[in-house]
């Protein structure tokens, strides 16, 4: 093993002190970055042989201009914010850590979906403003709310996160319809099936994103699909943010086109004033937190630490441009 070699963490505090962190040190010379600005990434990148990133983006040209570079991880699952075919011209593999965060994610989704179903947020803020105490009734309700059971889950995207997800919702009662680019097995609960995007959009109670942001599918919510949903749907996105026309999303809200969305994610983060979803009407939106687990960040830690050693021992991991 070679333990001269240097791995810098570019964005090391997006993943929190507040976990066990292994020991990188035993394996390499290790610099950490709470935080790195794009004008800083080439300084920085400049002497390591080894790079882990969270959300800092590797462009072609950050990769150029790091001539001992040989490794490139990504502290998630995600890894559009690597340029993977640059990456792969130098014979660098880029490695991700699949499934460490399925289940938070899933939890995640749910508690959404619960919440604006539930119109929890609503009530909840009702009673801390007195509303409760002054009532006439042991009970009221401020806009009606709906039950999971009997409905149907439309789950775009059917890999590790999207099956967990379809777990929960047969254990809620619900039906499960998914669409898939990519064949892929169909599971043990019923009832479940394969369907069209149009198809998935037009019959599903709530729709749940679970797939990777490409070129092809960003921006692919739009108004024409948003249309085609019921009026009483909701929409659910803890993937990425730019998989949904962040405009015609707000306009379907504010036009009453869907009921609903739970967010985790937008097209650009951290959330901007200006981003037409923060003040739209039955929109809840938290900050990008679904994967961030005290759970989920240990097992992504250990999942990095792994791939490195896999790496310096001669056998990468979980790569995911073809290099090995």
């Amino acid at each position: 093993m070679n333990t001269k070699s240097h791995v810098v963490f570019l964005d090391a505090g997006s993943v929190g002190t507040d976990i066990p962190w292994p020991d990188f040190a035993s394996l390499c010379r290790v610099t950490l970055h709470a935080k790195t600005q794009p004008d800083e990434i080439i300084a920085r990148i400049q002497d390591a042989d080894l790079v882990i990133t969270n959300k800092v983006y590797l462009k072609a040209e950050h990769i150029q201009a790091a001539p001992r570079l040989r490794y490139i991880g990504t502290a998630a699952t995600g890894f559009n914010q690597v340029d993977i075919e640059a990456a792969a011209q130098r014979n660098i593999p880029v490695c991700n850590v699949p499934d460490y965060s399925s289940a938070s994610v899933a939890q995640h989704v749910f508690a959404l979906m619960l919440a604006l179903a539930g119109e929890i947020c609503l009530h909840a803020a009702s009673v801390q403003e007195g509303e409760w105490s002054k009532s006439e009734h042991f009970c009221y309700w401020k806009k009606p709310t709906t039950e999971l059971a009997g409905k149907t889950l439309g789950i775009v995207g059917f890999g590790n996160t999207g099956n967990a997800v379809g777990r929960m919702a047969s254990a809620f009662g619900m039906s499960v319809l998914a669409h898939s680019p990519r064949p892929k097995a169909a599971p043990t609960y019923t009832p479940f099936a394969f369907a069209s995007l149009e198809e998935l959009f037009a019959k599903s109670d709530v729709v749940s994103l679970h797939c990777p942001l490409t070129k092809e599918n960003t921006g692919m919510i739009n108004a024409s699909l948003l249309t085609s949903m019921k009026k009483s749907a909701l929409l659910i996105n803890c993937a990425r943010g730019p998989l949904i026309n962040e405009a015609d999303l707000a306009a379907a809200l504010q036009k009453g086109i869907i009921a609903g969305a739970g967010l985790d994610v937008v097209s650009h983060e951290p959330m901007p004033d200006a981003n037409p979803l923060r003040l739209a009407p039955n929109c809840l939106i938290t900050p990008h937190i679904a994967w961030a687990s005290v759970e989920a960040r240990t097992r992504l830690l250990q999942g990095v630490y792994e791939n490195i050693t896999n790496f310096l021992a001669g056998t990468p991991s979980n790569v995911k441009n073809g290099v090995v």
